[in-house]
């Protein structure tokens, strides 16, 4: 456990919870569920994707609702606390088009963890 700056110790669940809760928004069902992805991305939210897009939230979530519904596996997920309140999240993705290495950065709210920023850089 580390600390945070008032004392309140971040623990490997924390860390766990992360990377649940990334892994689940790169299902199906998670990606066509409006209000969970609402409640899961920041209001300050940005992507920038594998193409070079950048989008906010709104713009996100507008994507994913028109988004035709692929299999995302996700490989080698790995995550590090860089501080008691913020969670950097490394992984591949592979669809059957594509392969990207994805970075995630999570922040916790006093409601849960939200996703603030999310990089996808394609792998050849």
């Amino acid at each position: 456990m580390t600390p945070d700056r008032e004392g309140s110790p971040c623990t490997d669940a924390d860390l766990s919870t992360v990377l649940e809760l990334e892994r689940a928004l790169q299902t199906r069902k998670c990606r066509r569920d409006r209000e969970r992805l609402n409640s899961l991305l920041a209001e300050d939210f940005s992507e920038v994707g594998a193409s070079g897009a950048v989008w906010d939230k709104s713009s996100i979530l507008d994507m994913l609702r028109d988004e035709t519904p692929v299999d995302i596996e996700v490989l080698e997920l790995d995550g590090r606390m860089i501080s008691a309140d913020l969670v950097l999240v490394q992984w591949i993705s592979r669809t059957p088009n594509r392969r990207a290495r994805r970075t995630s950065l999570w922040r916790r709210t006093a409601t849960g963890w939200e996703l603030v920023h999310h990089q996808g850089t394609p792998l050849g």
